[in-house]
Formats: structure tokens, C-alpha cells, sequence
């Protein structure tokens, strides 16, 4: 048997193999250990963790993270089933405002003005609607039109109420037919807004108001801003005034104030601080807020200090019912005290001209 097969080797490569073909064996045999040994560490290796770098796996979340809100906010603007729409207020809700209950703050004892401040700790109801705009809403004027005329059906005051009004109400505004129109020249204090806020910049040293900004006052905040007359003249100055003011329950000064494109909020200063942080404004504007600085050991004073600007200006008007030649009775009751307490915070007294009060920072 074994000579058969050894026969029909030598029949095939001779009596004895080539050369070749053993060197040929060889090569094929450290080939396949080759592949077989490549093909093994990738296996091993591809079970060994890699480590990658946290620059990629970060980058990766961020886009992870960017794709999936933007699917939020895909289906928020496609209306998904899972958002409940809210539905509208009813009529008698028109000029609802959040946490306004007067009744309820005096059931649960706030007084001294803090009444007609919200409280929503008080107010109990939790209803979720869209206030409907009033019957006769109308889309307001272009600017700066709609500075100087809004439309009467856009806001809470009527016509009965403003011929009530006092006569410094109708300087400020004439109603004609369904618009209201702000006639600055013949408004705010002595001699109408412009020259109010040109007695301020002679005050300030200035020959004129449109200085304003050369010296430094480009943010006023003006507290119970009444219609809003003064802050839109500083506009017009590109002066920006932000007007704060109590919530009233006829004709309120924010919403007039915001009707005229102008910035407004409804806060209460005699409450609380103001939201808005320290060193905000380079002047602080208070006409006839009837504010009682003295009052809650000089606390609100105190808070005007602390959104004034180093170097800033608190401007302080008194009531224009009294006469030019009563500054005298005014001092004695109103600045008297103040002049006790500036000093203590670094106040100095600017200047004074009839019911005209201005104050200084020092400054740190």
C-alpha cells in the first residue's frame, strides 16, 4: 500500500520534491500564521475598551441634546395632542390683572398703600385663561404716531372719567372722538414737558436738554409715571425711561404708558424692592408719586440708593397745586428731613428751584 502511494508521488514530483515547491509550502504556511494572527488581535482588541476623548463625547451630547429640542420644538409648533389649550377669560375679566384683590389684601390686614399692591400669596384664584383684548381693541398706531395718539377703546379710561378728571389730567390729554392725544406742550409741570426737562439739564449744568446723554444720563426710571409724557420726551432725547407704577382700578398709568409704546410695569414702591439690580439707572424721576420717603425708617430712600448709579440723580417734584411761592411750607415738610438723612448716604444736594428737588451720589 505505502509503495503504491510513494510510487504515484514519484510518478507526479520526481524521486525527490523540488526546491521550489518546499520554499512555496513555506511561504503559504507563515502566510496563513500571519492572517490568522492579525485576524485574532483585532478580535481581542476590538474587546478592549477604547478610550475616546472627552472633547468628541461631549461634542456628541451637545448634538444629541440640539436634536432633541429641536423635536420639542417641533411638536410645540405643531400644536401636539398633549398640549392643552388654554381657553378665554370671560368678558367681565377684561382687564383682569394677576393677584389684584384690594378687598382681600385689607381682609388680611395689609394698609399703609400696601393694599392696592398683588399679592398672590393672598389671591386664591388659579385660573388659567386668556384675557380677551376689549370690545373695541384696535391694533395701536405706527411709531412714532402712536406715541403722541393711542385709541380710546384700547385702554380702561372713558369719557366720563376723564371729564372728571382734574384739570392737570385734561392738559395731559384730549380725548377726540375714539382717540386719545397727548399734547406735551401743554402738559406736565410750569410750562409744559419740554421746558420740565429743560429747567432738569440747567439744573444739571447743561444749556440744554438734549445733553443729556454728554452728561451720562441714559436710563432714568421713572416712578408713578402718570401718562407716560415725560418718558416720551426722553425718547424722543434717546434717553430711555422705564416707567413703574401702582395698579389702579380706573384708567391705570401702565397701561396708558404701554398703549404709547413705551416700557411700563406694574410695581408698587412702597411694598417691596424693585426688581431691578443695583446700579441700574443714572436718574430717578419721581413728579407727585406721593411717596413718603421718611417712611419704614427711610427704607424706600434707601431703595432708590441702591438702583442709583454712582454719580447718579434723584429728581424729586412735589404736588403743583401749591404755588410757585409755597417751596417754603413745601421744604419744611418734605425736605427738611431729607436733607437730615442724604448726607448719610452720600447724597449732596444739586439744586433747588421752587418745587424742583435734585439730589447727587457721591458716588463710592
Amino acid at each position: 500500500m505505502r509503495s503504491s502511494w510513494s510510487n504515484k508521488l514519484s510518478l507526479i514530483f520526481g524521486p525527490r520534491p523540488p526546491l521550489n515547491w518546499l520554499l512555496l509550502c513555506l511561504v503559504s504556511v507563515l502566510a496563513l500564521i500571519a492572517v490568522l494572527g492579525s485576524s485574532s488581535s483585532n478580535t481581542f482588541d476590538s474587546l478592549t475598551p477604547i478610550s475616546v476623548p472627552d472633547i468628541y463625547t461631549n461634542y456628541r451630547r451637545l448634538k444629541e441634546q440640539a436634536a432633541v429640542d429641536y423635536l420639542e420644538l417641533r411638536s410645540l409648533s405643531l400644536g401636539a395632542s398633549r398640549q392643552r389649550e388654554l381657553g378665554l377669560c370671560g368678558r367681565e375679566r377684561e382687564n383682569y390683572v394677576p393677584c389684584y384683590n384690594v378687598s382681600a389684601n385689607l381682609f388680611v390686614g395689609f394698609k399703609d398703600g400696601e393694599e392696592f399692591d398683588r399679592h398672590c400669596e393672598v389671591s386664591r384664584n388659579r385660573e388659567r385663561c386668556l384675557v380677551r383684548p376689549p370690545k373695541d381693541y384696535k391694533i395701536p398706531l405706527r411709531w412714532p404716531a402712536g406715541r403722541d395718539v393711542i385709541w380710546s377703546g384700547n385702554v380702561k379710561i372713558t369719557k366720563d372719567q376723564f371729564l372728571s378728571s382734574g384739570s392737570m389730567t385734561k392738559r395731559l390729554m384730549l380725548l377726540e372722538e375714539n382717540q386719545i392725544a397727548f399734547h406735551s406742550e401743554d402738559g406736565l409741570i410750569f410750562d409744559g414737558v419740554k421746558d420740565y426737562s429743560l429747567q432738569i439739564a440747567k439744573m444739571l449744568g447743561l444749556s440744554d436738554d438734549s445733553q443729556f446723554l454728554q452728561a451720562g444720563v441714559q436710563t432714568v426710571l421713572d416712578i408713578g409715571c402718570g401718562f407716560g409724557s415725560f418718558g416720551a420726551h426722553l425718547v424722543s432725547l434717546n434717553v430711555m425711561a422705564i416707567c413703574i407704577a401702582a395698579y389702579e382700578a380706573t384708567g391705570s398709568q401702565v397701561q396708558l404708558t404701554l398703549e404709547r409704546g413705551l416700557p411700563a410695569m406694574i410695581g408698587n414702591f412702597i411694598t417691596r424692592q424693585l426688581p431691578y439690580p443695583a446700579l441700574s439707572f443714572e436718574m430717578v424721576h419721581c413728579a407727585q408719586c406721593g411717596i413718603v420717603w421718611d417712611k419704614k425708617d427711610w427704607t424706600l430712600l434707601l431703595e432708590v440708593d441702591r438702583v442709583l448709579k454712582p454719580g447718579g440723580y434723584f429728581v424729586l417734584t412735589s404736588s403743583t397745586s401749591q404755588p410757585y411761592g409755597s417751596s417754603l411750607s413745601m421744604k419744611n415738610s418734605m425736605l427738611t428731613p431729607m436733607e437730615e438723612m442724604t448726607p448719610k448716604i452720600c447724597w449732596t444736594l444739586k439744586a433747588q428751584q421752587y418745587e424742583l428737588y435734585m439730589a447727587e451720589n457721591c458716588g463710592f
